[in-house]
């Protein structure tokens, strides 16, 4: 997913807000199974009004999903919008100088790899 920069700018503004930037780290740690709104609001400290409130804001953004499970709402990450916000920030990274990228290919490997050996 490719962002331009205004659908960076709203999720930057979305993930500035502390409960929320939790929630996107709670979403992304429990994978594509998810967790229904009152989990994610349990695990970061939020009322269940509050919790809706912020996910709903974090879907608008195009960084969490939802769909209905019986009488629950499930988020899941959206991780195509979350990869298209790091490749907003990388785009333009090495010029022409693939090395310039290297940190930061490193960082998203190690984390994928750490987590295949957990």
């Amino acid at each position: 997913m490719k962002l331009d920069e205004p659908q960076a700018l709203d999720a930057f503004a979305a993930l500035s807000q502390e409960t929320r930037l939790k929630m996107v780290r709670a979403l992304v740690v429990a994978g594509p199974e998810g967790l229904a709104a009152g989990a994610v609001g349990d695990l970061v400290g939020a009322s269940s009004s509050s919790a809706s409130f912020h996910l709903s804001h974090l879907e608008r953004a195009g960084l969490v999903q939802s769909r209905r499970a019986a009488r629950s709402i499930i988020y899941t990450a959206n991780f195509d919008g979350l990869s298209g916000l790091v490749e907003f920030l990388m785009r333009d990274c090495c010029q022409g100088r693939p090395e310039v990228c290297t940190p930061a290919s490193k960082v998203a490997a190690s984390c994928c790899a750490a987590a295949e050996a957990a």
